[in-house]
Parts: C-alpha cells; structure tokens; sequence
C-alpha cells in the first residue's frame, strides 16, 4: 500500500502531466484562432474548457501545498480532514 507522500507525488506529477498536455492544447487553438476571427465561433467554447482545466490544476497545486504546509507546521501526522482533500484530489486527478 502506498503511503502517503507517494500519493502526493503521484497527485503532483498528474497535475503537471494533464497541464503540460492542457497548455499543448490550448496553444494549437491559439494558433488555430489566430489564423481566422470567425474560427473564434468553432473553437472558443474548447478554449474556455481548456483555460478551465488550467485554473482546476491551480487550485489543485494550491491545495496539495496546503496540506503539506499545514502537516510540517504543526506535526507529522495528517488529520482526518487533510486525509479526505488528498483522497479528493486523488479521485479528481485520476
């Protein structure tokens, strides 16, 4: 069973893949977009899903540093609370 700076790290390293791939995305549409204005009617709703997904994996960072802050400030022991945002992240990363 993993424990759970393995589960951070494996929650970190998604958040980095699935942005790296989001950016790659968002830049072909960009690219695309910047080829035509009327493009912007076809593809805009795909741009905002994308730029939604970057904001997603923020708050998912700022969370995971969060609880990691919390854990080295006060002791090394995660409370239940700390416990059940890692397993959501988790859930929402997977």
């Amino acid at each position: 069973m993993k424990d759970i700076d393995e589960h951070i790290g494996e929650v970190i390293e998604n958040i980095k893949n699935d942005r790296d791939v989001t950016k790659s995305l968002l830049k072909d549409v960009m690219m695309y977009l910047s080829g035509d204005e009327t493009r912007h009617e076809k593809v805009g709703q795909i741009a905002a899903k994308y730029v939604e997904t970057l904001q997603r994996s923020n708050e998912q960072l700022v969370k995971v540093v969060a609880i990691l802050n919390k854990r080295q400030a006060s002791s090394d022991e995660l409370t239940a609370e700390d416990k059940n945002e890692i397993f959501e992240l988790i859930k929402e990363s997977s």
